[in-house]
């Protein structure tokens, strides 16, 4: 086959390739004889093989693979590593403590050699080795006889509460609090819940039971969640964020206020300002960092800081994908040189002095003004040109108040919780689950925030509520209660 390859002229041999062959082309490859021919015919089958291969690997999609992603296998392989990971050699390893108590105790001493059977001599040479392990778990029943005493005063009955389980359950508020904690607090499904209690834990348990139990905890807790939001609105500095979310298959949303110690989640039909005057039900005395979405102008609060990292995404995803105008590249230059400025000066504040941060300070918002004053052509420039007006006092706060980042990133971190959990279980079935997953959602994530043990912390609320008739506040922060 090489002659017959070199016997074909090389035009000849790339319109062949290309599979765009012309009868006249083909007469061509006919007068270059047998061999000519055979080639030909060879190269097409190739080709089409090819072809028939390519296609066949391009429509395996797997059920898990989203339509506009590339299936795994088609992914190009990483860069390997520059350095093998781990710690240098000569670092002292890391290891797991010794446990601070041993519950039992157990000798081994082998009773023939395990290589040739033969007897052994005893030494007294031994290693100690310390395993930590869950014991097989048996569900523990109680029986509580509860005595009722007559009271003269009263003039009846009485008997004193039993602060293991709500009034007429069956289930322990440790079962309760558990498994409320692993679908709110985790994103457990309701069904993987119910098989780790029925043959992990032998506990016979339904997620109709489930369901009912939570219900409940979510009514005792609410004081809790009004304690949150209270705080949040009272917060100095409130982030902000959205995302989509289910509920009996209706798009609703749901809705993430945050702050360094606190998670407020709600889940809203509305995403605009119907569903923010739920939440802000009074004036916002500190700053509101949010992304531009427009629901947000609705809210009156003192300052706002929008996110600069949203406008740089916004900047490099029109470049890559909205096919910009000639004019584009001037502006996005000058508009990525102002964003840097403003962050390097930021970062920089306190290593110069307050004339020079001034100086330069008033040096942004005259740019700013000169950028948005420039008339520009590029229709997707004058479209970021009116989010900038729009947003034009909102751009720098963050170089005005002290605590005010430039992104929305702790919003972001806050709400991606709740969308690994939207991921598991696809929403809610109802607005009852909707409310219920928006309150004890909302909860552990708090608990966790503030180096509280959920499960532990709700298990001792709940002990005071069925024993005095009152939930205790919700903890604060343990470094601030230590303080």
């Amino acid at each position: 086959m090489a002659t017959c390859n070199a016997a074909l002229p090389g035009n000849l041999l790339d319109v062949l390739r290309s599979g765009a062959l012309s009868e006249e082309q083909a007469q061509r490859i006919y007068e270059q004889g047998r061999e000519a021919v055979v080639f030909a015919l060879l190269e097409l089958t190739k080709r089409l093989a090819e072809e028939r291969a390519t296609g066949a690997s391009q429509s395996h999609q797997t059920p898990s693979t989203p339509s506009g992603m590339k299936p795994p296998y088609q992914k190009p392989s990483g860069k390997r590593r520059k350095r093998r990971p781990g710690a240098k050699p000569g670092h002292q390893g890391s290891r797991r403590k010794p446990p601070e108590h041993v519950d039992r105790r157990e000798e081994h001493r082998a009773d023939r050699c395990p290589n040739c059977g033969g007897r052994l001599h005893r030494c007294s040479e031994c290693r100690i080795r310390y395993v930590e392990d869950i014991p097989q778990i048996q569900p523990e029943v109680t029986e509580h006889t509860i005595h009722r005493d007559w009271c003269p005063q009263c003039r009846k009955q009485v008997a004193p509460r039993v602060p293991d389980a709500l009034p007429g359950s069956t289930l322990g508020n440790r079962v309760l609090v558990l498994s409320a904690w692993l679908h709110y607090g985790l994103g457990n499904t309701l069904s993987q819940i119910v098989e780790v209690f029925n043959f992990h834990l032998q506990m016979k348990i339904t997620s109709g039971g489930l369901m009912q139990m939570w219900y409940r905890l979510q009514a005792i807790l609410y004081s809790w969640y009004e304690q949150i939001q209270q705080q949040a609105l009272h917060s100095a500095v409130l982030f902000a964020d959205e995302s989509g979310w289910r509920v009996n298959g209706k798009t609703h949303w749901l809705w993430c206020f945050t702050t360094d110690n606190l998670t407020y989640y709600m889940i809203n039909r509305s995403r605009g300002s119907p569903a923010l005057m739920k939440f802000f039900v009074e004036e916002f005395a500190g700053t509101l960092v949010s992304d531009f979405w427009g629901a947000y102008n609705a809210v009156v609060c003192a300052l706002r800081q929008t996110c600069l990292v949203h406008l740089l995404r916004e900047l490099e995803h029109t470049e890559k994908y909205k096919s910009p105008g000639p004019h584009w590249a001037e502006f996005a230059k000058k508009l990525r040189r102002l964003l840097g400025d403003a962050i390097r000066l930021w970062r920089k504040r306190d290593e110069m002095p307050e004339e020079t941060y001034a100086s330069r300070r008033l040096r942004l918002t005259t740019r700013l003004q000169e950028l948005l004053d420039t008339s520009w052509k590029d229709r997707h420039a004058k479209r970021l040109l009116k989010r900038l007006r729009r947003h034009q006092n909102n751009l720098f706060t963050f170089l005005d108040q002290p605590g005010v980042p430039f992104d929305n990133n702790t919003a972001e971190r806050g709400i991606r919780p709740a969308v690994i959990i939207r991921k598991n279980s696809y929403g809610n079935r109802s607005e009852r689950g909707a409310d219920c997953q928006s309150v004890l959602m909302s909860i552990f994530r708090t608990l966790k925030q503030r180096g509280h043990d959920p499960v532990q912390t709700i298990i001792a609320a709940l002990a005071s509520y069925l024993t005095t008739g009152q939930l205790p506040p919700l903890p604060e922060s343990k470094t601030t209660s230590d303080g």
